[in-house]
């Protein structure tokens, strides 16, 4: 089954969940500038944050990392993240559960 949604369709802000019942776990993030996410894990989880429009700083436990649109961040989701954005920013975060060995 093929499932197709338009981001700018999705409802919640700052997170829309694109697709609520499957994995992996897919959330449009809608940041005004200045506007940022409290510090937060996901653990279990392997992350990828694409950088659709505007600027983030992308805090990672110690480490800041500026991001622009079109970067895409890879990170385990045991670490703390909080995103900031510096612009108006939208980013396509994609949170897969980790493969057991």
């Amino acid at each position: 089954m093929t499932e197709i949604e338009q981001l700018s369709a999705l409802d919640g802000q700052p997170h829309a969940n694109v697709f609520p019942s499957s994995e992996p776990k897919t959330i449009r993030l809608t940041l005004a500038a200045g506007e940022g996410v409290d510090p937060h894990t996901h653990p279990g989880r392997d992350v990828v944050l694409y950088l659709l429009e505007g600027a983030i700083e992308l805090h990672l436990d110690e480490e800041t990392h500026s991001l622009e649109a079109g970067d895409i961040a890879r990170f385990d989701g045991e670490r703390e993240i909080s995103p900031v954005a510096t612009e108006p920013s939208t980013a396509l975060v994609v949170l897969a559960a980790r493969a057991t060995e």
